[in-house]
């Protein structure tokens, strides 16, 4: 089935020890993991995902790709803003031991897990496939433009746009999906008048369609802040 549950987290904001768990370590014993996973959800001693799963250093702006099939996991003292093409086809493989309101462990998907889990995606391949691939687009007076992701085995992506000053944004005929993630606010405004300008806080997602079934340029305009950082996934 190629529609999948791809995605991907962008860090808006972490501690010093944030962090984000990715990938299979290298040379792992796959059999060793799943029996851990189903002692501790029997009420055994607690799953150490730290023996099995990579932990990778988390800071404000960093982007991990997540495809279809790749162990993961938010870490601590981590604020993530979570990109996905759909919420339908996630399997919990551990809970860190939480219970339900019935005193047991909430209930969690280790079969349909273990059944989906790409094996192959260990430490190395996830840093050179997955963690903070940012490739330049363009850059000019005042803006540049990255793509931060997705993986080529990924059907969306999203694309950074840093600017301190007015610069057009052009969509692509559907809808238009920004989300502010560095400075405090920015303000959008049509240069054809297609809609009344207004005011993005951070952090704010705005989804919009003109009414035409078109998107005119948009112009960020007028910057609170040293720098703004809208994100569009597309």
């Amino acid at each position: 089935m190629n529609y999948t549950q791809d995605e991907s987290y962008y860090l808006l904001d972490a501690a010093d020890d944030g962090c984000v768990y990715l990938g299979l370590r290298e040379n792992i014993n796959r059999a060793a993991m799943l029996r851990e996973l189903r002692i501790a959800q029997s009420g055994g001693p607690a799953f150490l995902a730290e023996s099995h799963v990579n932990v990778w250093p988390a800071k404000k702006h960093d982007h991990f790709l997540i495809p279809a099939g790749t162990i993961h996991c938010s870490g601590k003292n981590s604020m993530v803003l979570e990109i996905s093409a759909t919420y339908i086809f996630t399997f919990r493989l551990w809970d860190w031991g939480r219970l339900g309101l019935n005193g047991l462990p909430r209930p969690i998907h280790l079969d349909h897990g273990e059944a989906n889990i790409q094996w192959d995606r260990m430490t190395n391949w996830v840093r050179r496939n997955l963690v903070n691939q940012i490739t330049p687009i363009g850059s000019g007076d005042g803006w540049r433009e990255e793509r931060t992701g997705l993986h080529e085995r990924e059907f969306i992506e999203t694309r950074h746009h840093w600017f301190t000053g007015a610069v057009p944004h052009r969509g692509t005929g559907g809808v238009n999906v920004l989300n502010l993630v560095e400075g405090s606010e920015a303000e959008v405004e049509s240069p054809t008048g297609g809609f009344e300008p207004f005011v993005v806080h951070k952090p704010r997602l705005l989804s919009f369609r003109p009414p035409s079934g078109t998107i005119p340029s948009v112009r960020s305009a007028k910057p609170k802040g040293k720098s703004v950082g809208p994100l569009r996934p597309s």
